[in-house]
């Protein structure tokens, strides 16, 4: 009894000594809160349209609020206030009124899916939690800005007297997830051992369900959550519960340098653009399996079109993923047809989109599409999945006029495919005018406008 009772004061004394620890550590840096956005970015080389979301973000605080000092928060450990720069104009043709402060961090691998191969949500996301501490203990901004959907990170920065804002370009689970588990359909998200099991796929019904609940808790803390569209705005206020404090913000599409590509162009070949990092959800495969289709069948008399995927990667499970698709390219004889372009430079993609017929997307659910407008801007017809972004906000009529194609199946997409190869240059043309047209709706000078809108009422008042 008396090893239990003493065994019982030390862990008391352990515990309170923490609880002391943490409070001091948060009444410290509240008291050190600088003036200042801190932009929460563990990956600010991954090339996607949430990077440019992030560096549009930046230039537009520097615009509406410039007393404010503008930090990132890295795990990219070789960024530096003048590399990231030099990349936000490389890369997406964004020139930042001032440098970026940088903050890198040391414990990104807590975020990283490849450190659980299981539970990876929920770890993952708490992993989030360690994250932002790590960053905020660094440097603590009056303003704490999330543009990577970190949402398990706000009740940390609420800790540490943050206003927080967040930019959502993807709820981390949605109904959408918990209805196909609970049909067991197996996808990149949903093992197919758990798929045919009854049992297990209950399990994981429950442990979406809660993931669900603390979801909605932790994301209720934000004091301004933008979202990028329809799709987002209504799961985001599902789960989240905090409508009056949800805004939707298109996020910033080139359209403007895009649409001073001309919209007549060689034709041999004829080339389908895909611009996507080189991600699971994003499905390349079903992309290059269903553009052999239809090259199987493609009328003699028409010359073999090619297929150019460019997109970058994260890490080494994305260069696995790249170097899939080229094996898999070999084993359907399409090496001459297909091309790979790993991480362009801004101007790069832009002369490939100049030169490209037609635009395929293929991600179920995708949020938005960035990529999806930037075909249509450029001039290239999109194919994009019948889902989410592109079929509630993007690929709609203008004027009563076709813009794309919406897909869901390899024989709808390979059908698509076939379509922009056999249609008469007059029409189109004009599907690729009207299409050009739609994409206005999703400028860069648009995503400025909305965002200074939405952020103005919170960020009025810049005194710590």
């Amino acid at each position: 009894m008396a090893s239990l009772r003493i065994l019982t004061v030390t862990l008391t004394t352990l515990i309170l000594a923490l609880i002391v620890r943490i409070l001091f550590v948060v009444v410290f840096h509240r008291r050190k809160r600088r003036n200042s956005v801190g932009f929460f970015h563990p990956y600010t080389n991954d090339g996607g349209g949430g990077e440019r979301v992030l560096w549009c973000a930046v230039k537009a605080v520097q615009e509406e609020s410039p007393d404010l000092d503008c930090v990132v928060y890295t795990g990219d450990h070789d960024a530096s206030p003048e590399t990231l720069a030099a990349r936000a104009i490389d890369r997406f043709g964004v020139e930042l009124i001032r440098r970026p402060k940088v903050v890198h961090l040391y414990k990104r691998k807590w975020i990283e899916e490849t450190t659980y191969p299981r539970f990876t949500m929920i770890c993952q996301s708490l992993g989030s939690m360690y994250l932002s501490w790590e960053a905020l203990c660094a440097f603590t901004p009056l303003y704490y800005f999330d543009t990577s959907g970190y949402a398990f990170t706000y009740p940390v920065a609420w800790i540490f007297g943050c206003k927080i804002i967040c930019y959502t370009h993807y709820p981390t689970i949605s109904l959408d997830m918990l209805s196909r588990v609970n049909a067991r359909n197996s996808m990149y998200n949903n093992d197919t051992l758990i798929a045919k099991s009854a049992f297990f796929s209950q399990c994981k019904v429950i442990y979406y369900k809660l993931f669900s609940l603390m979801y909605g808790i932790v994301g209720s803390h934000a004091h301004l959550a933008m979202v990028n569209s329809s799709w987002t705005q209504s799961h985001i206020q599902k789960l989240w519960g905090i409508p009056d404090r949800i805004k939707r913000v298109y996020p910033p599409c080139d359209t403007s340098g895009l649409q001073m590509l001309a919209l007549e162009r060689s034709m041999e070949p004829m080339k389908i653009i895909s611009v996507a990092q080189f991600r699971p959800e994003k499905a390349h495969l079903l992309q290059l399996e269903a553009f052999a289709a239809a090259v199987k069948i493609l009328d003699a008399d028409l010359p073999r079109p090619k297929l150019q995927f460019v997109g970058s990667c994260r890490n080494e499970a994305d260069e696995k993923r790249l170097q899939g698709l080229k094996d898999r390219a070999k084993e359907l004889k399409l090496e001459s047809d297909v091309e790979f372009h790993k991480n362009v430079t801004y101007s790069e993609l832009v002369s490939l989109l100049g030169g490209a017929a037609g635009g395929i997307h293929s991600m179920v659910d995708e949020h938005f599409g960035i990529c999806v407008v930037e075909y249509m801007a450029a001039g290239a017809i999109p194919i994009a999945h019948n889902s989410a972004g592109p079929k509630m906000d993007i690929v709609l009529p203008e004027e009563g006029k076709q813009t794309g194609f919406l897909a869901n199946t390899l024989e709808e997409y390979a059908d698509a495919i076939l379509r922009i190869i056999r249609m008469p240059a007059s029409q189109r043309l004009e599907m690729a005018a009207a299409a050009r047209k739609r994409a206005s709706h999703f400028s860069e000078q648009r995503f400025y406008q909305d965002f200074k809108s939405a952020v103005r009422p919170i960020m009025s008042n810049t005194t710590p």
